[in-house]
């Protein structure tokens, strides 16, 4: 099963970027879409970017226009590139692997521990 590292999460004012980034291990990278998830205190963790093998990106309505995603099959990654935060992005964030158009309920792979964002000023 594939595993996942999560990495560049900290604190950024309103306003400010962040570029999120995902290492997977094994060998099947390129046979899923990938997804960057996150968690808010309280809240249930959500899909926010998904990225298909052929590179179609679907996003939640809350980050479409600020939020980018993109993959490198070659390097096993995905990272997610954050414009214009705003404090209601402050959340755990997480990817995972699985299929398009299951991605906001089952995502395939096991957690990790994900990068904790803050925005704050």
């Amino acid at each position: 099963q594939e595993q996942f590292v999560e990495s560049g999460g900290g604190l950024v004012q309103p306003g400010g970027s962040l570029t999120l980034s995902c290492a997977a291990s094994g060998r099947i990278f390129m046979l899923y879409t990938m997804g960057w998830y996150r968690q808010a205190p309280g809240k249930q963790r959500e899909l926010v970017a998904a990225i298909s093998i052929g590179g179609n990106t679907k996003y939640a309505d809350s980050v479409k226009g600020r939020f980018t995603i993109s993959r490198d099959n070659g390097k096993n990654t995905v990272n997610l590139q954050m414009n214009s935060v705003k404090p209601d992005d402050t959340a755990v964030y997480y990817c995972n692997s699985g299929y398009w158009t299951t991605m906001e309920q089952s995502p395939r792979g096991a957690w990790g521990q994900g990068t904790q964002v803050t925005v704050s000023s």
